[in-house]
């Protein structure tokens, strides 16, 4: 698929896309006659993935080797010692959206308390609902 394509599917903006061409981190699988970069469904999944990591804010590089230690896991062709190189990568990017998910479960816990709060504010039932908070 093209680049629009992608661009459409992923969510990610077609400048995105082609930085990330750019700088490395996600290559198109190959081009058209025209010279139009062509997208796989690997690429895609690639392209799914780094819109999924954006929000633990990591940086280009350690993204990069993100990527580059699940190429390394997956692909069994690891040598001794990469493995367990590629593991603690993919741990250490575990642990930080873990990390991101309890983070977000306690804003979204506060959230609902506000809305709830706000509910009750709206029906009269509690003018007090935003103090207490």
């Amino acid at each position: 698929m093209r680049i629009g394509e992608a661009s459409a599917r992923t969510g990610l903006s077609i400048r995105t896309i082609r930085h990330y061409d750019h700088i490395g981190v996600v290559v198109p699988s190959g081009r058209s006659a025209g010279g139009f970069r062509q997208y796989s469904e690997g690429d895609m999944r690639r392209l799914e993935l780094m819109k999924t990591l954006r929000p633990l804010d990591l940086s280009l590089d350690q993204v990069r080797e993100l990527l580059e230690a699940i190429d390394l896991a997956t692909s069994g062709e690891q040598g001794p010692g990469e493995d367990d190189s590629a593991l603690t990568q993919l741990s250490v990017v575990r642990a930080l959206a873990e990390s991101r998910v309890e983070s977000m479960r306690g804003q979204i816990v506060r959230l609902e308390q506000l809305a709830r709060d706000l509910r009750m504010i709206e029906r009269g039932e509690d003018r007090a609902a935003l103090r207490r908070s």
